[in-house]
């Protein structure tokens, strides 16, 4: 993070202290390391490795995230539930940037308003469990808690957290990072390519509802051409990266200190989020995250009291600095239009400007006889519209959404135009954690969303 051309600010050594603080309090989901000084060694071996992302990238996206805080842009954050080492292959990097991408144009001509694209990839492997085991008859095993931590086989080698999965976990994230930047750089990202995919999607009978916005943003493009645009610009993205901030093993040795300010940035990811398992007041991941000048999420769900929504403002931006804080609602298709309005009304006497960004997914899951996680599409759209219904009503700003989803032709979500039922989830059923929202899917929540944001 040293730049050659600017003189270098050493950090209070307090600030470095404090990124420590985090061990003396009260921590959850973490693993069970059976070697603590193979997990040290680990770790010291990460800290060790260049940076994945650089300071100036996340003060750019803070900035963005800012502006659609105040209405003036829209976030878009997609992929896997839990990102695997075996699926960093170039194929399905593709896919996910080229769905995200795809969804990004049909939001774009939605709001007219920039989009600010993210990936929940180069980084999402840990995940969270309700649960500490895992019992299969009468065998009984430690939970699989991502490919960073341990194996999903059932079986004691394979279930064994292992720390040299931590130092695998960034040299995976490397690759993943080398492939987003080529792919969202190097042409791949070309407007008029990206909506040529689109309008394939759009001219399936099955999708005739959103032939006409296609159509639109397809007469919209051939202004731009011959007013002369400048597409070379137009073939190019700003993509960021984010995931859930959970295994401190990995996040504090991705800890960096700016050396244009002395400040400390997590390098693992431009944005990274506490989930609703991890966000105690008084534990360590609020602390941790407290103490780093990455833009930060919180998940929210439907027993977020107002006081709750407070302190965590009071604890993650005491500043009130705007970009700086962003809250993902999940609280269920059921459920938002009640839970969600009290906590906007209330935002307005704590002078802060979160951004509001809508998870459709977490709140809606369900298992089927058959034993299958899945979630309904019907369920997804009808949350994300009560986002915007409570929105609308408070007279403050929907400012995103959040989706778990792959480029894959997967069947784990049922319902869409695809009409995938219950019997059909067997077909081609992918996720080792929460099911994902197929290419399909995810294209046509972006036209159902940009419905919403065009009228709103």
């Amino acid at each position: 993070m040293v730049d050659p051309s600017e003189p270098v600010v050493l950090a209070d050594p307090a600030v470095i202290a404090g990124l420590d603080y985090w061990r003396e309090l009260p921590i959850k989901q973490q693993p069970t390391w059976p070697d603590a000084e193979a997990v040290a060694a680990a770790s010291r071996q990460i800290a060790s490795f260049p940076p994945l992302v650089f300071a100036g990238e996340v003060d750019d996206l803070r900035d963005k995230l800012a502006k659609a805080a105040s209405g003036q842009a829209f976030l878009l954050q997609g992929g896997d539930c839990a990102e695997t080492f075996a699926g960093a292959t170039a194929e399905q990097i593709k896919n996910r940037i080229k769905t995200i991408l795809q969804m990004a144009v049909v939001l774009t001509y939605g709001a007219s308003k920039p989009i600010v694209k993210m990936g929940r990839m180069a980084g999402q492997f840990a995940k969270p469990r309700s649960s500490d085991m895992e019992t299969r008859g009468d065998v009984t095993l430690p939970a699989y808690r991502g490919d960073i931590v341990n194996g999903y086989d059932f079986t004691p080698e394979s279930r064994e957290a292992d720390p040299q999965r931590l130092v695998q976990g960034y040299h995976t994230a490397v690759s993943t990072l080398n492939l987003v930047r080529a792919f969202t750089q190097g042409g791949f990202a070309d407007l008029r390519e990206v909506h040529r995919w689109n309008q394939g999607f759009a001219r399936n009978p099955a999708n005739a509802r959103y032939e006409l916005l296609a159509r639109d943003i397809d007469r919209a493009i051939k202004f731009m051409e011959a007013a002369g645009a400048d597409f070379d610009e137009l073939r190019r993205v700003d993509f960021y990266t984010g995931h859930e901030g959970l295994l401190m093993d990995y996040e504090r040795p991705m800890t960096r200190i700016d050396s244009r300010t002395g400040t400390p940035y997590n390098t693992s990811a431009h944005f990274l989020w506490i989930g609703e398992r991890t966000r105690d007041l008084d534990g360590a991941h609020i602390d941790y995250f407290s103490r780093v000048r990455n833009p930060i999420g919180v998940k929210l769900g439907p027993t977020t009291s107002p006081d709750d929504m407070r302190r965590l403002i009071d604890k993650l931006d005491p500043n009130r600095e705007p970009g700086r804080l962003t809250f993902i609602t999940r609280m269920g298709a059921g459920k938002i239009r009640d839970a969600l309005p009290p906590l906007l009304e209330a935002i307005k006497e704590h002078e802060a400007t979160p951004l509001w960004v809508s998870d459709p997914m977490h709140g809606n899951g369900l298992t089927t006889p058959n034993g299958y996680k899945t979630r309904r599409f019907d369920d997804i759209v009808d949350e994300v519209r009560g986002f915007f219904e409570a929105h609308h009503a408070v007279g403050t700003y929907p400012g995103g959404v959040h989706i778990e989803l792959t480029g894959d032709d997967v069947t784990e979500c049922l319902g869409g135009s695809e009409q995938i039922d219950e019997a059909t989830l067997a077909t081609k059923y992918e996720s080792l954690c929460d099911p994902r929202l197929n290419h399909m899917q995810s294209l046509e929540l972006a036209f159902l969303v940009a419905e919403e944001l065009a009228a709103f």
